[in-house]
């Protein structure tokens, strides 16, 4: 019987949270949706694996067995798969690079051209990731290693070391009132909508909503955006406000948006961020060489 590793995923997401709805907004698809899937599952393995239960959804016999096993075979076939694409890029001489937004700022080019330097021939390839997808699918093996904005979703199972910190700052339509002034304090913000990052971003998602700095008051979410161009449309349309790296404003400058400093939230920070495993890995090693020379050149 041949089952989809799709299918696999979500039941093993259902499993772990024990409810529908937690495990949906883990997997970033709708309820329903993830309802039938698991339908379509039992359907194809012809037995029962939850029950519906006011407290969520409990495993029966079955997807207790179901359950016991499937971590180990997704986690064997992401090995698998991992391995495969990383023999292929090396056959071509290429090492993947994963960034969010800015990447590791102006310091960026020239890291490539310091790797470019150590190793002939070689080539990086940016791969450009959606906030939905904060660690730039890393852990996925999509990519080598990765340039990423702090704090990341299991950033405790990575190897990490943050290149550069700076202040963040508000970004508002530039027809608020707000814009008119010089500077603000978080704390004026709090009862203005954001416009946040997709929920499957987790950790990352909060922090630049900024939760910590919320004395337990839940943020406003005005919309919901997955890349900088949606982002930076939202804000210009009036649909909320968002916190963001001092260096946005060089980046992201475009009419009818507006940059100020805030005070009363902590500094962001960006890292070269590796696989454990890619710490015997020489190409690896030579990329995190050339971003920690270019750190210490700051």
């Amino acid at each position: 019987m041949d089952v989809d590793t799709r299918l696999l995923r979500y039941f093993a997401a259902v499993a772990e949270e024990g409810h529908l709805t937690r495990a949906a907004e883990r997997l970033y698809v709708s309820q329903p949706a993830l309802t039938k899937q698991i339908r379509q599952l039992e359907k194809q393995l012809g037995v029962q694996l939850f029950v519906r239960t006011p407290a969520g959804m409990t495993l029966t016999g079955p997807g207790e067995t179901l359950a016991a096993r499937v971590p180990a075979i997704l986690d064997d076939l992401a090995e698998a798969l991992r391995q495969t694409r990383h023999t292929a890029r090396r056959a071509e001489q290429v090492l993947r690079v994963g960034f969010l937004a800015g990447a590791a700022g102006e310091a960026t080019q020239e890291i490539i051209a310091a790797f470019g330097r150590r190793r002939p021939g070689w080539r990086v390839e940016m791969r450009h990731a959606s906030w939905s997808a904060p660690t730039a699918d890393l852990t996925a093996g999509d990519v080598d290693v990765a340039l990423l904005p702090l704090p990341l979703p299991g950033q405790e199972e990575l190897r990490v070391e943050v290149l550069l910190t700076e202040p963040r700052c508000v970004v508002l339509p530039a027809g608020h009132p707000l814009a008119e002034r010089e500077g603000l304090a978080f704390r004026e913000l709090w009862d203005e909508p954001f416009v946040a990052a997709p929920v499957a971003a987790g950790t990352w998602r909060d922090y630049w909503l900024a939760t910590d700095a919320r004395e337990g008051r839940e943020p406003r979410i005005g919309a919901v955006a997955d890349n900088p161009d949606d982002w930076l449309s939202a804000v210009a349309g009036g649909h909320g406000i968002a916190l963001a790296p001092e260096s946005a404003a060089r980046y992201y400058a475009r009419p009818g948006v507006a940059y100020r400093p805030l005070t009363g939230v902590a500094p962001s920070s960006v890292a070269v961020v590796w696989r454990p495993a890619a710490d015997a890995d020489p190409l690896v090693q030579d990329f995190v060489g050339c971003c920690l020379e270019r750190r210490r050149l700051d």
